[in-house]
């Protein structure tokens, strides 16, 4: 059934023998979810871990693992830092591993700089083994001559299952190598040829009672022999629920499970070959070709119907191959302030979608061949609309916004407009709330509620109905878009609102710019903030009635307790 690694883990292991170096591992291991173990455990360890960090010289970590290096696709990824920790450098499994990454986020623990000297990184282009894992894909074929000829732009990548892909190093002149992704079995050999196998196809099992594994086993072989399908493109295999325990079947395709449905789910599946005598001992006219096409979900192709073996019958669907949308929020402004996710995604979309000054922000983060859609102010639905219909056409696509992108941002519009046939990433990030919470103390520790005095999207008299409501409850209220050049008199009515419900020496803040060039945090009693102060890129905190200033910080009690 395939090459599947499976092996327990001990998470992340810290390992120094100089004072310097424990004590940078010491301040490693709280931020790491690690452990600083012996070097003596180091063997032992080894085949457990997920990653290694040494605060040791590169030589001497070098020394201390080549004897236990066997397979950069299940060794763990392995971080050196310096004594004067200077730099954190990924030394072995950059991307199978995990080192790139973590000696990324060594180095921002350590004010140190990160060291990376994968070519694909180095190059800011997707290499060949990032796009084998990003496709949960087996590689067959040369590998490094596939991926230098990547690098190089020498690569024609032939993608007949319509898989969303990164963005990929356009071909410049004539290829030296093809890479195909298919779940075809490989003809053979060639030299200047390499096939990406990802798990596309599930496998329905139908069989009698007391079937041996041998012979599931022997029909399953002839799906690859006599049919051509890589039985390594296999990601799940399914039944009828009164196979769940059928030893033959569990013991032939392990490690796989075998995922059961009812009969009277399968019945309900249409397929080309029906069998009234097994509707008769089962509930059901389909097993084999009914569960694969009922597991794999909607728009499943069956590709194999079904072969029947010796009291076993075995059927293939292939998934549908969705388009892929990452709805990204990226935050403030400040990079430091982006969630590394975002940054993930950006590299993994092969199309941007967004506002353009927001796409200045990230443009530098963006991969070589990456189609960028840029558009400006009051575009936002349209951006939504695009985003989406490019993810349906089956690409992956990144559609930015600032702060967090479910918050008076990109999501909604987005969402509204999706349907089932893509696949959808959120990425959180940091909303103006927090980014001002976090500057003016603690206003939102209890009770809160965020609300727009933009009326582009809600009617104004609802927009009062909501700040009544918010005034009344005693609610601290975070209010964003709350004035502009034509819309200047709404924050002066609202905080009247609220002037009513609370004492006069009630907080108000106001942050300006969070996070970005120009930040201004400024705070004022109720009875004197000004709404003059403020524009579209502020955000105002009115305080609830407990809200109060403590050493210059605007502070809500949590309500439990306090003194």
């Amino acid at each position: 059934m395939g090459r599947t690694v499976n092996r327990p883990t001990t998470g992340i292991a810290l390992f120094a023998v100089t004072d310097a170096g424990r004590r940078a591992a010491a301040e490693l291991a709280p931020a790491l979810g690690a452990e600083v173990r012996a070097l003596d455990e180091l063997p032992a360890l080894w085949p457990a871990l997920d990653a290694a960090v040494f605060c040791l010289a590169t030589g001497a970590t070098v020394r201390l693992i080549a004897p236990l290096l066997s397979d950069k696709r299940t060794d763990p990824g392995v971080v050196c830092v310096d004594e004067a920790r200077r730099f954190a450098v990924a030394l072995t499994g950059g991307h199978e591993g995990g080192a790139n990454a973590l000696a990324t986020r060594v180095a921002a623990l350590l004010g140190a700089e990160p060291v990376i000297t994968t070519a694909s990184d180095a190059a800011g282009s997707t290499g060949l083994d990032e796009l084998a894992a990003l496709l949960d894909a087996e590689v067959d074929g040369d590998a490094a001559a596939a991926g230098t000829a990547l690098l190089d732009g020498a690569a024609r990548v032939e993608n007949p299952l319509g898989l969303p892909l990164p963005p990929l190093p356009p071909l410049v002149g004539e290829p030296r190598h093809t890479i195909t992704i298919s779940d075809r079995a490989a003809p053979g050999a060639a030299p200047a040829w390499t096939v990406l196998v990802p798990r596309t196809l599930v496998v329905g099992i139908g069989s009698a009672r007391g079937v041996t594994p041998a012979a599931v086993a022997q029909t399953l072989r002839r799906v690859e022999d006599e049919l051509g399908f890589d039985l390594r493109a296999v990601r799940a295999v399914a039944s009828v629920d009164l196979k769940a325990d059928e030893a033959g079947i569990l013991a032939a395709i392990a490690p796989h499970p075998l995922h059961t449905y009812p009969a009277e789910v399968l019945a309900r599946v249409a397929v080309p070959n029906p069998s009234e005598v097994v509707r008769a001992e089962v509930g059901t006219p389909s097993v084999a070709e009914a569960a694969a096409l009922h597991h794999a979900g909607p728009g499943a192709e069956l590709v194999v119907e079904k072969v029947k073996g010796d009291n076993v019958t075995v059927a293939v669907a292939r998934v549908r191959a969705r388009g892929r949308l990452a709805i990204v929020g990226l935050g403030p402004g400040a990079a430091d302030l982006r969630v590394p996710r975002a940054d993930a995604e950006l590299r993994r979309a092969s199309v941007v979608v967004g506002l353009d000054q927001y796409v200045d922000q990230v443009r530098h983060l963006l991969r070589p061949g990456t189609e960028v859609r840029a558009s400006g102010l009051g575009d936002e639905e349209q951006r939504a609309a695009d985003a989406v219909a490019l993810a349906g056409k089956g690409l992956a696509v990144a559609l930015i916004g600032s702060g967090d992108a479910g918050i008076y941002a990109m999501a909604s519009p987005a969402l509204e407009g999706a349907g089932a046939d893509i696949d959808v990433v959120g990425v959180p990030g940091v909303t103006a709330a927090l980014a001002s919470a976090a500057l003016l103390g603690a206003p939102l520790g209890h009770d809160h509620v965020l609300i727009s005095l933009s009326d582009l999207h809600t009617p104004y008299p609802v927009i009062e109905q909501r700040v009544a409501a918010a005034a009344a409850a005693d609610l601290v209220t975070c209010f964003y878009n709350p004035r502009s050049r034509d819309r200047h008199w709404q924050l002066g009515a609202a905080l009247e609102v609220f002037r009513a419900h609370r004492p006069p020496s009630t907080p108000v803040g106001a942050v300006r710019q969070a996070g970005r060039p120009g930040q201004r945090v400024w705070t004022a009693p109720i009875a004197e903030f000004d709404p003059a102060e403020v524009d579209m890129f502020t955000t105002v905190v009115v305080g609830s009635s407990t809200t109060r200033m403590v050493a210059g910080r605007m502070v809500t009690p949590r309500g439990y307790r306090w003194r």
